[in-house]
């Protein structure tokens, strides 16, 4: 995908989450947008890093690295970037995403069925297994923590 379809898409999905924000979460528009470009800002960052760098790997890995590093309390006008962006609600993103995600695969269905179901057996094998590991760890930190 070329990187201007990648930036209409993520505003797509951002003009999506604003709105969904605002009705599920009561987050007003105006007070989510600049958390909103700062998202969209970093995650275009990285699809763009992951386009110039040579080496193969994801362009969420080097989004995640650049929002960790522009949070990290260190770093200069984190305070100010972290507020911005707890105006946007985490899963007021996840709607238009899950929706962009269900259309792509409604679209390759005949690629789906060839999967068939071994497909959903390997989906509900990795849910279980994702589950279990994060109740696993949750136990752990919580134990350690002394909070149970």
């Amino acid at each position: 995908m070329k990187p201007k379809d990648i930036f209409f898409v993520m505003v797509l999905v951002g003009i999506l989450s604003l709105v969904a924000n605002l009705v599920g979460y009561k987050n007003g528009i105006m007070e989510s947008i600049p958390g909103m470009v700062i998202l969209i800002g970093i995650s275009m960052l990285g699809v763009l890093i992951r386009q110039v760098i040579p080496i193969k790997i994801p362009s969420v890995a080097y989004i995640v690295l650049i929002g960790t590093l522009i949070t990290y309390p260190g770093f200069p006008g984190s305070a100010v970037i972290s507020g911005y962006i707890s105006k946007v609600n985490f899963l007021a993103l996840t709607t238009p995403i899950l929706a962009y995600a269900g259309i792509a695969i409604g679209k390759d269905l005949d690629a789906l069925k060839k999967t068939g179901w071994k497909i959903v057996l390997v989906a509900c094998i990795v849910f279980i297994g994702t589950y279990i590991g994060s109740a696993v760890i949750a136990q752990s930190i919580l134990k350690f923590m002394g909070l149970i």
